[in-house]
């Protein structure tokens, strides 16, 4: 995309009110997981003292187990005694981690693949559709359940779990992308000007094919944010003592009856996110006038 048209859809994106709320309360978000080691932290972590909220996520406190929300106690505490205010701040740096990095890894995926079976078609076109086929025949939440039961629950294997289950859509939009406009006259041109063909997918076809990937990466985090809070609570999620939004949420089952804040602000955080993300792509969808497969 050019500079004045970039502006252009940052300009008309900001215009809705909702769009514009939606994307300031995700960079609140990504500064809070940021700076959460300066935010939350124990009194005597350094010189100038505790954080604005006095508490490591791992300081765990018997004595104040299961404590409702308080002016000591913001969030509440959960059954160890332990700040939920200062898990979920931490917790926000696995979350949006986990969901940015594994949909960025899953769309590099789908865009070289799909890119590849767009323009070369015949046996490329093949290979890759029945890839896409292979890996749509399985059950989604089965075959990431399956890949982190053989690599062992972390971070990592979460991450490379959701990137090689989720490219498909964005396969499926470069593709047929790709399949439009690789015979339009600037890439003919490009071709008769003896430009490579690395040249002519990478620097003249994807620019104008990468829209509806973006839509598809905005509503990408949102799922990817919701699958790790399933598998949190599946027990395939980050392992403990390590704190995610959706181990906190998934920690709360048993006690839920009489300590309600142990889910209701992990869940509040979760459907916040997923609600932001879901805005901005939709606005950016209207903006980009695509249209765009379900994930």
């Amino acid at each position: 995309m050019k500079s004045s048209e970039s502006a252009d859809i940052r300009r008309k994106l900001l215009k809705s009110r909702g769009a514009a709320t939606a994307l300031a309360f995700l960079c609140f978000l990504i500064i809070v997981a940021l700076v959460a080691p300066w935010i939350a932290t124990a009194p005597s972590s350094g010189p100038g003292g505790g954080g604005m909220v006095p508490f490591s996520p791992d300081q765990i406190d018997l004595g104040s187990r299961l404590q409702a929300p308080s002016p000591v106690h913001w969030f509440g505490t959960d059954d160890l005694g332990r700040d939920i205010l200062a898990r979920m701040i931490h917790g926000s740096r696995v979350s949006l981690f986990v969901a940015a990095t594994a949909t960025l890894c899953s769309a590099i995926i789908g865009i070289v693949l799909g890119a590849l079976a767009g323009f070369y078609g015949s046996a490329m076109d093949w290979i890759v559709s029945r890839l896409i086929e292979i890996v749509l025949c399985f059950p989604f939440l089965f075959l990431l359940m399956a890949i982190i039961a053989l690599a062992g629950p972390s971070v990592g294997t979460i991450i490379l779990a959701l990137a090689i289950t989720s490219w498909t859509s964005e396969a499926r939009l470069v593709r047929a992308e790709f399949l439009r406009i690789r015979e339009l006259e600037y890439a003919a041109a490009a071709r008769a000007s003896g430009a490579r063909d690395g040249r002519i997918i990478f620097r003249h076809l994807l620019p104008n094919a990468i829209a509806p990937v973006l839509v598809s990466v905005s509503f990408g985090v949102a799922s990817a944010i919701l699958i790790e809070s399933a598998l949190s609570f599946l027990g395939f999620g980050v392992p403990l003592p390590q704190a995610s939004w959706g181990s906190i949420k998934s920690a709360a089952d048993e006690y839920l009856a009489y300590a309600w804040w142990m889910a209701v602000f992990p869940g509040l955080a979760i459907f916040l996110t997923m609600l932001s993300c879901n805005v901005l792509g939709e606005r950016l969808r209207d903006v980009l006038d695509v249209r765009t497969l379900p994930r």
